[in-house]
């Protein structure tokens, strides 16, 4: 795993709580004994943005994967929201970046990943009005970004390549599923972005100075739960685990047949599903395997990872990831 430095991007103490405000995530009821029966098992609450690398999560849903799983997904606003909700304990189990949880870890939520989802190879990236066609083209610019920490990242390694400095751009807090929104009227100038809004932006004029390609594994993108569910929602951790291959092996071997599904939720044509996921590697369960393995990319790249972030200053300082990885779950399947 490729990971580089980048010039400072600091956030306060209280964006550290962050891609990829929370949406009413209601906290579940506990039922008690009626009538001399149990109460059901509490549901496995995901929240995840609309992010594509998240959406086999969702296809997997409309597939009837889920099924009697116990499994609830929550749509979410940003993966600050994510985060506060997993800190809160109103959500199980969230769609996150790396560097995410990481500084999720150094604020004291007990996070586990137990998958990868994706690495981003070209689906984050920032986009700008026609007029600029040079990352240079930036200085002085209005610049929305998402407050968490892989916004930061995205807008670091941004500002390196266009030979910048965060004082020479004005940076504009925005969510990514408000991005789009924000260049289209004209609030910004430039957004760091990522799919599907980066597609949208594209296919309304839009030019791409920068994009993920340039910083290959920098960007990983996991399934994570709080340390204290791995026991009580077992079964639905390991449904949704095999849910997500299913999933993605039935997209895979028939693009077209499931374009419309995937479509719906990113708000995108389905004719440009594929384009939005062409800048993400998805890896199966094998894949998976090699990542989480005690030898693997994901545990050799944190370092690094803890350093850059140290650097941009999101961690006040390392962070214990020896037992981050939690990989029995894709063990499990045959």
């Amino acid at each position: 795993m490729a990971l580089h430095p980048s010039p400072d991007t600091k956030l306060g103490p209280a964006q550290r709580l962050t891609r990829r405000t929370v949406l009413g995530v209601g906290a579940a009821a506990g039922l008690g004994w009626v009538g001399g029966c149990q109460a059901p098992a509490a549901p496995l609450r995901v929240g995840a943005i609309a992010f594509v690398g998240y959406q086999f999560i969702h296809l997997a849903q409309q597939l009837g994967l889920l099924a009697d799983s116990g499994v609830r997904l929550l749509d979410m606003r940003s993966n600050t929201d994510c985060l506060r909700a997993l800190a809160t304990g109103r959500l199980e189990a969230a769609g996150l970046t790396l560097d995410e949880v990481i500084t999720g870890l150094h604020d004291g939520i007990p996070l586990k990943v137990v998958m990868v989802l994706d690495v981003s190879a070209g689906a984050d990236a920032v986009m700008a009005h026609a007029a600029l066609r040079r990352p240079a083209d930036a200085r002085g610019k209005r610049v929305s970004v998402e407050q968490s920490a892989g916004g930061a990242m995205m807008l670091a390694a941004f500002l390196e390549a266009a030979g910048l400095q965060p004082q020479d751009i004005v940076q504009v807090p925005t969510p990514l599923s408000e991005s789009t929104e924000a260049l289209r009227s004209g609030q910004v100038d430039v957004a760091v972005t990522a799919e599907p809004w980066a597609t949208q932006m594209q296919k309304a004029g839009a030019v791409r100075l920068f994009d993920s390609k340039s910083i290959p594994g920098r960007i990983v993108d996991v399934l994570v739960v709080r340390a204290d569910t791995l026991s009580t929602h077992a079964r639905g951790i390991q449904r949704l685990v095999k849910a997500q291959f299913e999933a993605l092996a039935r997209f895979q071997a028939d693009p077209q047949a499931h374009a419309q599904a995937v479509s719906q939720r990113l708000q995108i044509a389905p004719g440009d599903v594929a384009a939005a996921l062409r800048g993400l590697d998805l890896p199966d369960r094998e894949a998976n395997l090699r990542l989480l393995a005690p030898d693997g990319a994901l545990q050799a790249g944190i370092p690094q990872l803890q350093d850059l972030l140290l650097r941009q200053g999101l961690l006040g300082s390392r962070v214990n990831t020896r037992d981050l990885i939690e990989a029995r779950f894709v063990q499990a399947l045959a």
